[in-house]
């Protein structure tokens, strides 16, 4: 049973800090990308090793996620979101200041351990403090604030970089760092999960795998996709989870339960949330270098550019989470998904080597509205798709879905631009970009299709107890 103790602020504290805390962690996803020539040229280093200053936070971040969840339904989610929030402050210190390379592909390991353990911690403190009744508006502000980080991380980098230094890039996180700690132990309630022990089997099994399946997308590209390391990593990682997956029908206490996934709900808002992520982060990585290396745009210029559609989930995401809340997440979150696949396919249409911004300005503000309708309904979805003592390892293993549909999203487009195309001129970029964005946007309808898969529910009068509440919502999860 879930044990939670007296909320010490209220509502909008913990809007506050799980916005701010999942802002830090999904921001350092890409803001390093436009930085990327300035550490060159301060720290020295091979391409590979510059590119392992973004793989190294994707690895520990999509690797641990579970078991950050784990570890605080386990010892307290106050306790252990603290825990990841001090790793991920001194972690941003310790990369601001590195003096070498070798030193700063450490600190975003580091970086991405300290945001493993706070992340998916962040939904469940969330879900604890604000009434049922609003968290559908809720949800929708903190799926705001997450998507502007994952969207917006090239221009911010490109930002810091070009006016002050690469080091901000790190050092911004600090500040913040330093006050959401005092602000988390004094206004965040403490809970836990089931009190289980931890599944030391099932931990191992599904690192392991998360490590081999990520590590084998993020260097596919770059290795090859015949490397014999590329090739070990993904066969043994697939093997791991296979073995996870089995394992865990048989535990008496796993990680992640598989009769979670009996639940039409449960399966349908993470394949979506997948397959989403993979369209859009691949999407966004090409977008950003096709403004800037093709159109001629500097990072800040190219950033503000992509406002349309990186800005648009701060006005619709909010306006998204009220609509879940009077007709259920699933229409919305399938309407967002097809939008954005339109966005996408739109630009895939009208992407040239002298586009104008004014031809490509649709499709942006399609994809922004797309999205912004997406992040807080999921976000809701899976919330409500289990049990509350449940709740923070659903959280981890959606975040996990989502950061591997990351890492295999840019994988896939950029191996779908180098066969297609490539950097030697703007036309041979295009050539390239075309058929990634088209993929990019059969993926996200994908996503939309899976979200249809939800099973339609008009949202249950607020109970009084959240716990009666979530329990209502989630017959097919209790029964099987």
């Amino acid at each position: 049973m879930s044990q939670q103790t007296e909320p010490r602020g209220g509502a909008v504290w913990a809007l506050v800090i799980t916005s701010v805390a999942g802002f830090m962690a999904a921001l350092d996803n890409l803001v390093v990308t436009t930085a990327l020539p300035s550490i060159r040229k301060d720290l020295g280093g091979a391409m590979d090793d510059l590119e392992w200053t973004v793989s190294a936070y994707t690895l520990t971040f999509a690797v641990l996620l579970m078991f950050g969840a784990a570890l605080g339904d386990r010892f307290g989610r106050r306790r252990l979101f603290l825990v990841g929030l001090t790793v991920f402050t001194g972690a941003s210190a310790a990369a601001a200041m590195a003096s070498g390379i070798d030193a700063l592909i450490a600190a975003r390991a580091v970086q991405g351990v300290g945001a493993a353990i706070m992340m998916p911690l962040t939904l469940t403190l969330l879900t604890a403090a604000v009434p049922a009744a609003k968290r559908g508006m809720a949800y929708g502000i903190w799926g705001a604030v997450n998507g502007l980080a994952v969207a917006s991380g090239p221009l911010i980098g490109g930002a810091l970089t070009e006016h002050i230094s690469w080091h901000w890039i790190f050092w911004l996180n600090v500040p913040l760092g330093l006050a959401l700690l005092p602000l988390a132990r004094l206004r965040l309630a403490e809970s836990h999960g089931t009190g289980a022990p931890l599944d030391i089997p099932g931990t191992l099994l599904a690192s392991g795998g998360l490590f081999g399946i990520v590590y084998g997308l993020v260097r596919g590209p770059a290795d090859g996709w015949s490397s014999p390391m590329v090739l070990t990593g993904l066969f043994a990682g697939a093997a791991l989870l296979v073995g996870f997956v089995l394992y865990s029908v048989r535990a008496k206490n796993p990680m992640l339960p598989m009769r979670l996934f009996r639940s039409r709900a449960f399966t349908g808002i993470n394949v979506a949330s997948l397959l989403m992520f993979l369209g859009m982060f691949g999407s966004i990585f090409l977008l950003s270098q096709y403004m800037q290396g093709v159109l001629g745009y500097s990072p800040t210029e190219a950033g503000l550019r992509m406002l349309p559609w990186t800005g648009m989930p701060m006005i619709v995401a909010p306006i998204a989470g009220i609509l879940s809340d009077r007709i259920g997440g699933r229409p919305v979150v399938a309407t967002g998904l097809f939008l954005q696949a339109v966005g996408l396919g739109y630009m895939a249409a009208v992407v040239t080597a002298d586009a104008s911004y004014a031809i490509q300005l649709p499709g942006l503000i399609i994809s922004g509205i797309g999205m912004g309708l997406y992040f807080a309904p999921a976000a809701n979805l899976v919330m409500s798709s289990v049990l509350p003592k449940e709740q923070g390892i659903a959280s981890g293993a959606n975040n996990a879905l989502r950061e591997v549909g990351g890492a295999l999203g840019i994988a896939v487009m950029a191996s779908i631009f180098s066969a297609q195309g490539g950097y030697e001129s703007g036309q041979a970029f295009v050539d390239g970009l075309r058929p990634a964005l088209m993929t990019g946007g059969v993926v996200v309808a994908l996503a939309g299709f899976a979200a249809l898969a939800i099973p339609a529910r008009r949202p249950e009068v607020p109970a009084e107890n959240a716990t009666a509440q979530v329990s209502a919502r989630v017959p097919e999860t209790a029964s099987h």
